[in-house]
């Protein structure tokens, strides 16, 4: 993964050659998907979620795209290259349709940035990419993009935002959600959206790229992992993620079925909100009397961490499919620090820290979480409940659906002030630099500058958010990095948030499908093909 950054900086220009995502020749087939989730809206601007990133890679193209390693690879742009320590240029793609025929160019790229930082009511906004840059038409397939200061990271950021046609620049979430205006320059068009039931897509035949192998895909969410499972094995599905972990070792055995795994940057991670602003009712007294935080104090927030047994989680809850955490990359990312490890699991220290910040007779808590989302999110929800409960904090769970938990988790009540005392979720770093955990979630909230937009928890240390800055301004990269790695263990030491541990990504198909999996843990559909 260094190896861009380097070469980003080198002044190195990527090429295209073309874009080999998957074998050139073409199946007449239906392909049969599960997924765990399924976008939250088919507005590939609506919300800044992995779920419905990935399935918008299907649709639409980026300007730049990442491989299965994160590496940055020619998208509807052909190269970049820095012009100046403040400016980028891009050479776009000639010859390049959309869906509906128009020609793509430089007025769409713009009018999608115009858009895409200002969808109404999004609940996660794609403006954190955008937000600070300037963009200024050369030509009809050459672009600059500008910033205030240095920013080595422009690529990246134009990796995260899939391009429409300007002629629906105006087009609202519904437009998109009903086929009205989803016309992208992606391997598939969308045919049909049935919210709650299936999706299904046909391949585009005047891709730019090489041609995907299937007639179409109907991808149908299922939540439950041994459901998913169970269709895989009756054929009702051909391909599945997010195998159970349970389900994992009969599934490698099995004659017909292939599984295919590998470690991710996926974080599950433990939010603990630290103002007494609001008073929320999900931590009480015994009495059932709403109590300011307790985890304003970053003793109670130690107690909480050390009361987490991630190994037991790990061994018990995911049967050996994640690995404890302390930080948000896994050794061998970018931004990984060497000195920071998952926390012990030491509940008689826990009992002390609660002791000596006041709290020693305990307290009422609730957790929430999504159910279905992650591999065995509601179990580790449990365990966590269960181990919190042993300290002292007599611990219930909620959990809900996806769809409904992270709206509530990004908006917050009604009065848009963080709902929840202590949340579950989970994190991918999509962008694959290094400093995107720090800004969305440990920076301070600056909705305006978009710093903190996941920053739920009311974590703020300047010192920290000044490090976040100057790595982000530095064309220096090896010097950035430092910067980033600092103020992840600066964050990590006061508990800015709590890792649980990265999960280790799982798919399974019938025989005769391949995937080529990688270092994120969505499902991207154009990398499923027949086995050679």
């Amino acid at each position: 993964m260094k190896t861009f950054f380097i070469k980003s900086l080198a002044f190195i220009t990527t090429l295209a050659s073309g874009l080999a995502i998957l074998s050139s020749s073409v199946l007449a087939d239906n392909l049969k998907v599960a997924l765990a989730a399924e976008p939250t809206s088919m507005d590939p601007h609506y919300q800044n979620l992995t779920i419905n990133n990935s399935f918008a890679t299907q649709v639409y193209n980026a300007l730049v795209l990442q491989d299965v390693n994160q590496n940055l690879i020619p998208g509807l742009a052909t190269s970049w290259k820095p012009v100046n320590e403040n400016t980028w240029e891009f050479k776009l793609r000639p010859g390049v349709k959309f869906h509906n025929g128009a020609s793509f160019s430089a007025e769409d790229v713009v009018a999608t940035m115009k858009r895409a930082a200002n969808v109404p009511n999004s609940p996660s906004s794609f403006g954190t990419f955008i937000k600070g840059k300037t963009f200024e038409i050369v030509d009809d397939l050459t672009l600059r993009v500008s910033t205030k200061k240095p920013y080595p990271f422009t690529p990246n950021d134009m990796s995260r935002v899939a391009i429409i046609d300007s002629a629906f620049e105006n087009a609202t979430t519904e437009d998109f959600n009903t086929g009205k205006a989803s016309f992208g320059t992606g391997p598939f068009t969308l045919t049909k959206w049935l919210p709650g039931d299936l999706i299904e897509i046909a391949r585009n035949d005047n891709y730019w790229g090489n041609a995907v192998e299937w007639d179409s895909i109907t991808i149908r969410p299922i939540k439950d992992g041994t459901t998913r499972t169970a269709a895989l094995i009756a054929g009702d599905v051909d391909f599945i993620e997010r195998v159970a972990p349970a389900d994992l070792p009969n599934l490698e055995k099995r004659d017909g079925i292939k599984v295919f795994k590998s470690v991710s940057n996926r974080l599950l991670y433990l939010t603990l909100h630290m103002t007494d602003s609001p008073i929320k009712p999900y931590v009480t007294d015994f009495s059932g009397n709403p109590i300011p935080s307790p985890f304003q104090d970053i003793r109670m927030r130690k107690a909480v961490s050390l009361a987490i047994n991630r190994q037991a989680i790990s061994d018990r809850v995911m049967d050996g499919l994640s690995s404890p955490a302390g930080q948000f990359s896994p050794e061998g990312y970018i931004g990984y620090s060497s000195n920071l490890k998952a926390d012990p699991y030491d509940p008689s220290q826990a009992k002390a820290l609660m002791a000596e910040a006041g709290y020693g007779d305990g307290f009422k808590l609730t957790v929430h979480g999504p159910a279905g989302r992650y591999s065995n999110d509601a179990r580790i929800l449990e365990a966590i409940a269960q181990m919190l409960s042993s300290i002292g904090i007599e611990t219930s769970i909620e959990t809900m659906p996806a769809s409904v938990f992270f709206k509530r988790f990004a908006r917050g009540g009604p009065d848009k002030k963080p709902e929840f005392t202590a949340a579950m979720s989970g994190y991918a770093n999509g962008s694959g630099e290094p400093s995107h955990p720090l800004r969305i979630f440990i920076h301070t909230k600056q909705k305006e500058r978009s710093y903190g937009p996941g920053n739920r928890n009311g974590y703020s240390n300047s010192e920290v958010d000044q490090m976040i800055e100057d790595g982000r301004a530095s064309m220096d990269i090896p010097k950035g990095e430092a910067m980033f790695i600092k103020a992840t263990e600066i964050a990590m030491s006061e508990y800015a948030l709590l890792p649980i541990h990265h999960e280790v990504a799982t798919w399974a198909a019938r025989d005769g499908i391949a995937y080529e999996n990688g270092a994120l843990d969505s499902t991207f559909l154009h990398y499923i093909s027949s086995q050679k």
